[in-house]
């Protein structure tokens, strides 16, 4: 089995405490939860980050990423070029604050609209080698779950946010895999390719989950999960 242990955390920028500014004490319990779904990758011997992005890319431990954009210009990780999209520089700062921040790493973008079917390809080649893998999958879930969301609220937003949180606790790998993209898109779910990842990669594995976090601070579900 070369897959170990793999995490679950969301990627909104505000995760960061100098982007949060008023609201940074009312997400430490997001944060914490984590930082014990990373520090459970250490049992790997190397980390692959996945996240969606505009298009498939794969990067190296050192590519660079920045909080600029969204107002902390002096936060930001790698020493390479600032190539990663956010999902993916997300991951890298939060691995840079727990007990896995040692470990290799390297940083996979899949598309936001790859097929549920590619998606699963890509699990299963991230799992195919010898090596002690540690997955972390970036993801947030809808963005319209209430009146105060990014975008209006949808009537399906939270029934949706909640079959993927009962799939993370249930380890349903085929729940996941079924996601379907259309509504994920309609329903702005960031986190639906990477998960179908997930889900590729898990197959044939005999983790157990933890759902550490499952909430909707601003209207958007955000779940943190551990499989270990």
């Amino acid at each position: 089995m070369a897959v170990v242990a793999a995490a679950v955390c969301p990627h909104p920028p505000i995760i960061v405490p100098e982007l949060a500014s008023g609201a940074a004490p009312e997400l430490e319990p997001l944060r914490a939860a984590c930082r014990t779904a990373l520090d459970a990758l250490s049992s790997a011997t190397s980390i692959v980050v996945v996240g969606s992005g505009p298009a498939s890319a794969t990067y190296a431990a050192d590519a660079g990423g920045s909080f600029g954009p969204y107002g902390a210009p002096d936060v930001r990780i790698g020493s390479g070029p600032r190539v990663l999209p956010l999902s993916l520089t997300v991951g890298g700062w939060l691995l840079e604050q727990s007990k896995s921040a040692e470990l290799p790493r390297s940083y996979l973008a899949v598309p936001t609209g790859e097929t549920p079917a590619r998606c699963l390809e890509i699990g299963h080649e991230l799992a195919a080698g010898n090596e002690r893998i540690g997955l972390l999958v970036m993801g947030d879930g809808s963005a319209r779950r209430s009146d105060h969301a990014p975008v209006h609220l949808h009537p399906r937003a939270e029934i949706f946010d909640t079959t993927v949180a009962k799939a993370f606790q249930d380890v349903d790998l085929d729940v996941l895999a079924a996601l379907d993209p259309d509504l994920a898109a309609v329903l702005q779910a960031a986190g639906r390719a990477p998960w179908q990842v997930l889900a590729g990669a898990l197959a044939g594995t005999t983790l157990d989950a933890d759902l550490l976090y499952d909430a909707a601070p601003y209207g958007v579900g955000y779940f943190v999960a551990s499989f270990t």
